[in-house]
């Protein structure tokens, strides 16, 4: 069949079922229209995948050819580079096509799609160095030479990603693409909500009212389905022939759902069930094997056991080398405390670590009290008990940099959520729900919060919701990277030096 008879099939027949779409003809008649000249996702997605294989190629041989010819200054080795270039494209394209990154191109969040592509680079590029070590090669492939390739086709790889998706959202925005049609079946609320979301990702999308929905519509929504069974629902469906079904049900409405569903899984569509009442609940969760049981995992530990060796390395090597290089610093720090003030250099608070246990924190003392009683009252705008030195030394951070003895003892990290003193964490855990989810990872010198210009006093409640916030917002999207500009944005940010007390 051609492509524009399928499309007056589908217009015709969306228009002879708009006694049971709820928003109306006219508003389905626009979601559901395409082009005639609008190109399938298959096709797209073969296109840049033959794209990125072409891509891949040239820079591979590009990057071997200029390390021989800016480096060595020698004419590169035409046979054995384009032989290696389309050996490397194959292996990219291959993890590429088994792990399926371009399967949801359109649905899929681009940071994803830029990282499973470095992902399927890193594993090509392994098993490159795999084959190249059994078949003793060596000699004739270079350390430079793949290195360069490494950087180029990475470069090359996040560059057609970038572009493809740009294009295929505004192409499917124009018409120019086929887009993915979803029908989402619930109460006009939900379907409305949920609605935006889905044509915010250039998702064409319909909407049915649930059998189950004995109210009457809104003006304007059209006849509702109230006395429609099931299987009329499955005709209506059928007949707009969507690509995927999202049925959004309330926990009261789960089991009348299950039923619904065994109706619906006699049409060719991905079908999916989404329990609005538990949305941040489900958010993170995945199906898992515990056993031989398969269970709904809704947390697990943010950062797996790879994560946790990354990351334990990379605080000690930064804390050990901070120690050293400013030791000068601390020393210089530790002399002026003593010449301003009596009393310790050194402050130690007791505070909450990793799981809530609790931790003595280092400080540069910079306050004439050492309070660290039930009693602890915080820091505010022109304390009268910081001392001079003690001023200068908050709103630099410097008062912070014992906390790198902490780290090296384990107890802390050079980036995670700030402990707060443990009377102070018992003024909030009860009034913030998730507040003793911040010790679910080890507190940090600096933070995401603390970055983004919420540190300092917290004298009202929506203060440290918005600390948590962010906190929680770092533990749920942890990576290198972003403890890396943590740490930039620590050093070079103003918002990091924003209401110092």
């Amino acid at each position: 069949m051609s492509v524009e008879p399928q499309i007056r099939s589908r217009n015709r027949l969306a228009s002879s079922q708009s006694d049971i779409i709820p928003d109306g003809a006219i508003a389905n008649d626009i979601e559901w229209s395409k082009s005639a000249n609008a190109t399938a996702l298959p096709v797209v997605r073969l296109k840049i995948m033959v794209m990125e294989y072409c891509a891949v190629a040239i820079s591979a041989y590009l990057g071997g050819a200029a390390y021989q010819v800016l480096v060595l200054s020698s004419p590169p080795l035409m046979k054995q580079y384009i032989v290696a270039a389309l050996f490397i494209a194959s292996l990219v394209w291959l993890v590429s096509v088994g792990f399926q990154h371009f399967a949801a191109i359109q649905t899929r969040p681009l940071h994803m799609l830029l990282w499973s592509g470095i992902g399927a680079v890193g594993l090509a590029f392994l098993s490159l160095l795999a084959i190249i070590f059994l078949l003793k090669i060596t000699d004739d492939y270079s350390r430079a030479t793949f290195s360069f390739q490494v950087i180029s086709v990475s470069v090359a790889v996040i560059a057609v990603r970038m572009i493809s998706y740009s294009w295929v959202r505004s192409a499917i925005a124009s018409g120019a693409i086929e887009a993915r049609h979803v029908v989402l079946i619930g109460d006009v609320a939900r379907c409305a909500q949920f609605r935006d979301r889905l044509r915010a990702s250039a998702i064409r999308v319909a909407s049915f009212r649930a059998p189950w929905d004995n109210r009457i519509a809104a003006e304007g929504d059209g006849p509702h389905l109230a006395n429609h069974k099931a299987q009329k629902l499955v005709e209506a469906c059928r007949a707009i022939q969507p690509d995927d079904i999202i049925v959004l049900a309330a926990q009261d409405e789960l089991p009348k759902t299950m039923s619904l569903a065994l109706s619906l899984s006699q049409l060719p569509v991905g079908l999916h069930i989404i329990p609005v009442d538990s949305l941040e609940l489900l958010a993170g969760s995945h199906i898992a094997e515990f056993g031989s049981v398969l269970t709904i995992q809704v947390h697990r530990p943010p950062l797996s056991p790879f994560d946790l060796a990354v990351k334990r390395s990379f605080d000690v090597f930064a804390a050990t080398l901070g120690l050293i290089a400013l030791s000068p610093l601390l020393l210089s720090v530790s002399i002026a405390i003593k010449l301003d003030t009596r009393g310790p250099v050194f402050f130690r608070q007791k505070r909450h670590g990793f799981n809530n246990q609790p931790i003595w924190v280092l400080k540069f003392r910079s306050m004439t009290t050492v309070d660290d009683s039930d009693q602890f009252t915080q820091a505010v705008k022109d304390d009268p008990r910081v001392t001079r030195v003690g001023r200068i030394l908050r709103r630099t951070n410097i008062d912070e940099l014992p906390q790198l003895i902490n780290v090296l003892q384990g107890d802390m990290s050079i980036v995670g959520p700030r402990p707060h003193a443990t009377a102070h964490n018992s003024i909030f855990q009860e009034k913030i729900a998730p507040f003793s989810r911040r010790h679910i990872v080890k507190p940090g010198i600096t933070g995401w919060a603390q970055v983004s210009g919420f540190r300092g006093e917290t004298d009202t409640l929506e203060k440290m919701q918005r600390r948590v916030e962010h906190d929680l917002y770092y533990i749920d999207n942890w990576s290198f990277l972003f403890d890396l500009k943590i740490i930039l944005l620590t050093i070079l940010s103003k918002r990091a030096y924003m209401n110092a007390c």
